[in-house]
């Protein structure tokens, strides 16, 4: 297959209370030609949750299995469950030339680079650490020590943000999204993922 049918892996990340979550799906709302990647995972599934859908349900066993076959570009375990980004689920994508969009935290991230090191990576951040500080208030669930570990953590994860190859700021949502689809031209027009075109002249 050429390098001009491969789709490309974009990564969302960014600090708790970035907003991933909400920019992500707008995005898909934009774009729905965009592949969203689907995590696997050993809990249980939820009321009206579907395989293949929502997640990839998998015993611990199949899971394992997976780890050790290096099956999956990053994992993690949370409260004694396994979340993974299956391999073969984002490479399938790619092949069929479709973008493939993944939205997981900075460590996920940072997981996902050095297993697929062609990836773009976007980090998304609020536009003051006041407004920071108003979402993750804004939740209605924190305790004032929480808040105060979460508030920190995001502000230490700001740091990460040179590791990453675009900064997007989720002042506006819309606008946010506009920014990405933007990142996206631009690298289905770059020079490294064009090549192929010196081959018609």
């Amino acid at each position: 297959m050429s390098d001009k049918e491969q789709g490309i892996l974009f990564v969302l990340s960014g600090p708790s209370g970035a907003g991933k979550g909400t920019v992500c799906k707008a995005l898909m709302r934009r774009l729905p030609e965009m592949c969203l990647s689907i995590s696997a995972t050993t809990r249980q599934p939820r009321e009206g949750e579907q395989h293949g859908v929502n997640y990839f349900f998998k015993t611990r066993q199949q899971f394992e299995s997976m780890m050790a076959s290096d099956d999956l570009l990053e994992w993690a375990e949370v409260y004694g469950n396994y979340y993974g980004t299956p391999r073969e689920f984002v490479e399938q994508k790619l092949a069929e030339g479709r973008d493939v969009l993944l939205e997981i935290d900075i460590q996920g991230a940072m997981q996902v680079k050095k297993s697929y090191p062609n990836g773009v990576f976007l980090f998304l951040i609020p536009p003051s650490a006041m407004e920071l500080e108003a979402r993750i208030l804004g939740r209605g669930t924190e305790t004032e020590d929480s808040f105060a570990t979460r508030f920190g953590a995001a502000r230490s994860e700001l740091q990460m943000m040179k590791k990453y190859d675009y900064v997007v700021v989720n002042d506006v949502v819309e606008a946010a999204c506009e920014r990405i689809e933007s990142i996206i031209t631009a690298e289905h027009c770059s020079v490294a993922r064009n090549l192929f075109l010196l081959q018609e002249w």
